[in-house]
């Protein structure tokens, strides 16, 4: 089966142009180019074809001027341009380093906390390695000499939930992400370049991973796809390269049509609509990856998932366990060296150890200092890190292929890009960094409102250079931490 296409008629329409095309599906397994028929359009014949005829509508949104390049059930949403059409220009983008690593580390996690962690519960008041261990630092302590605790650390970024992207991004919103930079030189062989994981709802608002062309990746919130993706069983690989084939066929098809378009805008616009696409050539890259590793024999692991994805907001405790578990496994089996996973925090109101807290986990964040409140937050805070306990545990038990603990070659960050909730605001941003081969066991302080001094941007800089990733900065900063790696 293969698509072809044919430009039919070109006209303007209101707030826009019109592209007609005519799609050919042909399933004629006879043809040269054409790959066997997926078994589920095998009733149509070997020679059947079916004519289509579809439209590219460029219409502006007159309130942001962005636009939709929609190609049949494909849509796609294009950045704010000044011109009215829009299309696909040259090739641009930073060069990226596809290079081995050749650092201490070989893998990383990321996990960010939505609402933040309570700071006076979290930051030690001594620095050093002899500070006293904080309520939220408990769970941790038997792994004490394996993490270092950052306080005072941010991007210098504006405040407000919208502005949380900026955790792994640096100070501007939609630059390339802190994850994404250390999978060019350590995901490039493995079947996944990076998997981006959500314990609990979707958020609509906030966003993890971006992509250099400045796209962020979807999350996967259900325990039981990432599974089936990581392990997956002989018919989960054909409908996955059938889904694969189709997808990147649809984006080829695209794409070409963009070009037709390109000549129709101005300078200013080819540059953003040039990035734009660039990141849509990275998801096919993606999706090409994943199509050379079907073949690939997944390997059984003893893990029993339970009967239902624990999807309902008051099961987001038992979800982000899960999923720690499954990004465990994931570098256990090598299916990733790349990970993150983003905890969600909306209207959830949890029972823990029996008890049921007093308001929503949102309602908690913002507790104004009442008390109770934060005491019931705390409780909330407390559950992350314990998770963040047993996976450092399971980190330390399971070993690389050289036989090495996990954690020696693992770099696990929990932060956040909000640093207190209550007030929104994206100063001071709490974090835990553990294993990598650093220098751990204690905690480092910066004053937050020393405008020249460390920024959340310096530990990536020393976490991508213990990945051997070549970077010398990340966003403004380029010191990196010297008493830490």
């Amino acid at each position: 089966m293969f698509l072809s296409a044919q430009l039919k008629h070109v006209h303007r329409v209101k707030g826009g142009l019109c592209v007609q095309w005519k799609l050919t599906w042909v399933l004629n397994r006879s043809h040269q180019h054409c790959p066997p028929a997926h078994p589920r359009l095998s009733h149509l014949g070997g020679s059947a074809a079916s004519y289509i005829f579809f439209w590219i509508i460029m219409k502006p949104d007159r309130k942001n001027r962005r636009f939709l390049l929609k190609s049949g059930g494909l849509t796609l949403t294009l950045p704010a341009l000044q011109s009215a059409p829009s299309a696909m220009a040259g090739e641009v983008g930073k060069a990226t380093g596809h290079e081995s690593s050749e650092g201490t580390a070989k893998r990383l996690i990321c996990v960010g906390s939505n609402l933040g962690l309570y700071r006076q519960a979290f930051y030690p008041k001594q620095t050093g390695h002899q500070y006293e261990t904080t309520t939220l630092l408990k769970p941790l302590e038997q792994h004490r000499k394996d993490f270092t605790v950052f306080s005072g650390f941010d991007h210098r970024a504006a405040n407000g939930h919208r502005n949380w992207d900026n955790y792994l991004c640096g100070q501007r919103v939609g630059d390339v992400t802190l994850d994404q930079i250390a999978a060019e030189t350590i995901g490039t062989s493995t079947r996944f370049e990076s998997l981006q994981l959500c314990a609990g709802g979707i958020p609509s608002i906030q966003r993890m991973v971006y992509t250099r062309g400045g796209v962020p990746l979807p999350m996967i919130n259900r325990p039981s796809v990432v599974y089936r993706k990581l392990f997956a069983t002989a018919d989960d690989r054909e409908r996955s390269e059938y889904l694969l084939k189709s997808g990147r066929s649809a984006l080829d098809l695209v794409q070409e049509d963009a070009k037709q378009l390109a000549r129709a805008v101005g300078k200013d616009d080819k540059q953003k609509l040039s990035e734009y696409f660039t990141s849509l050539r990275e998801l096919e890259q993606r999706m090409s990856r994943q199509l050379n590793h079907l073949a690939d024999e997944t390997v059984e692991v003893d893990y029993e998932l339970p009967a239902y994805d624990p999807v309902a907001p008051t099961l987001m405790l038992e979800c982000e366990q899960i999923m720690f578990d499954l990004m465990a496994l994931a570098l256990q089996t090598d299916a990733t060296r790349v990970a993150t996973l983003f905890i969600a925090g909306l209207g959830q109101v949890f029972t823990i150890d029996g008890q049921t807290v007093r308001a929503g986990y949102h309602a908690l964040s913002h507790h104004g200092n009442d008390a109770d409140l934060i005491r019931d937050l705390v409780r909330v805070e407390t559950e992350h890190m314990r998770c963040l306990a047993r996976f450092i545990s399971q980190l330390k038990e399971k070993t690389d292929a050289d036989g090495q603990p996990l954690l020696d070659t693992t770099v696990v960050m929990f932060g956040t890009g909000m640093g207190d909730a209550s007030r929104h605001s994206n100063r001071d941003l709490p974090t835990i960094v553990a294993g990598g081969g650093l220098k751990h066991g204690q905690h480092l302080a910066v004053d937050p409102k020393d405008a020249r001094g460390q920024q959340l941007g310096d530990v990536f800089v020393s976490i991508l250079k213990q990945l051997g990733s070549p970077v010398d900065s990340f966003s403004e900063t380029k010191r990196g931490i010297d008493a830490w790696s």
